[in-house]
């Protein structure tokens, strides 16, 4: 998005693990599992698939490493090594952001099943648009749950934004017709969409995400012009397929990987990158509305291997 506002590096020293579920940084396991003894591939490749890299960058990491044993002794340097080189070659290597297109209002769908931060993630978006200067409304099409439209409206008094309602059961699309029109009236940049929380096994609610996505393009030609999938960083290879099926059906352009604070975990990010070359667009650190920050793959990749 437009503007030249200056985002702060994430630094994941300075958050604390949520006591619940404390995780390890993929640099500590591995030393943990392999530091001074001889590499067992079956349990190497174990580990990495437990990291959340996925059958196919592990097995990509060890064909690496297998080539190298053949004019060096492998240990756990090695693997660190290798590892930290092929994810590198994996990530983008600058995040893309979101920046302001021709005509207005610009139209975010924010999408993403029941559970991963999706309504908090849409409030902290608008809350960075905000800041970088444009003007926002905020759509509450998430008509399935009472409490998602409640939620939004509190995140909207907070955030200054207005919220563009209908009451609960009604149309999804309804609602964004309403305010894609409300926010062409009033010369509004940005319209940022809650949809509901739809699980990916659900076809009758994506064929709704899919209704909703023609009934913007009818209003505001182009558009929706970015739609953002909500993942919990802690879901794991759950959040591979997630992002399958959403790309398939709703056109998905970029990924926001919410409740990252306390943990390097979140190795999902770069199946999805090898996998569907979805840019991860922003991460979300915490519970506050300014808790959302642009993804920067430096830093998480130094946040993997940091010891």
């Amino acid at each position: 998005m437009g503007g030249t506002t200056s985002c702060r590096p994430i630094n994941f020293r300075t958050r604390q693990a949520r006591p619940s579920a404390p995780r390890m940084k993929f640099f500590e396991t591995l030393l943990q599992t392999f530091g001074g003894k001889p590499i067992d591939w079956d349990e190497l490749e174990a580990s990495l698939i437990r990291a959340d890299l996925g059958v196919p960058v592990a097995s990509r990491i060890l064909e690496k490493l297998k080539e190298q044993e053949a004019w060096s002794l492998t240990g756990i340097n090695d693997v660190i090594k290798v590892a930290r080189r092929e994810i590198e070659q994996i990530l983008p290597v600058k995040a893309e952001s979101i920046d302001p297109l021709p005509g207005k209002p610009n139209t975010v769908l924010v999408v993403g099943v029941n559970g991963t931060g999706k309504t908090t993630s849409t409030a902290k978006l608008t809350k960075h648009v905000q800041k970088r200067g444009h003007t926002v409304m905020l759509a509450a099409a998430d008509t399935f749950r009472a409490a998602a439209i409640e939620q939004l409206e509190i995140w909207g008094e907070r955030t200054g934004m207005e919220v563009i309602r209908q009451k609960p059961g009604a149309d999804p699309s309804a609602v964004l017709f309403d305010a894609l029109q409300a926010a062409r009236a009033r010369k509004t940049d940005y319209v940022i969409v809650d949809t509901a929380g739809r699980l990916q096994t659900k076809t009758n609610l994506m064929a709704e995400l899919e209704k909703m996505r023609r009934t913007a393009s009818r209003v505001v030609p182009g558009s929706p012009h970015e739609v953002l999938l909500v993942l919990d960083a802690t879901t794991g290879q759950n959040g591979l397929e997630q992002a399958r099926r959403f790309t398939e059906t709703s056109g998905v352009t970029g990924i926001v990987l919410a409740k990252l604070d306390g943990t390097a975990k979140g190795g999902v990010v770069i199946a999805i990158a090898r996998e569907l070359n979805l840019p991860i667009r922003y991460v979300g650190i915490g519970e506050k509305v300014d808790d959302l920050l642009p993804f920067d793959p430096e830093k998480f990749i130094e946040s993997l291997f940091e010891k």
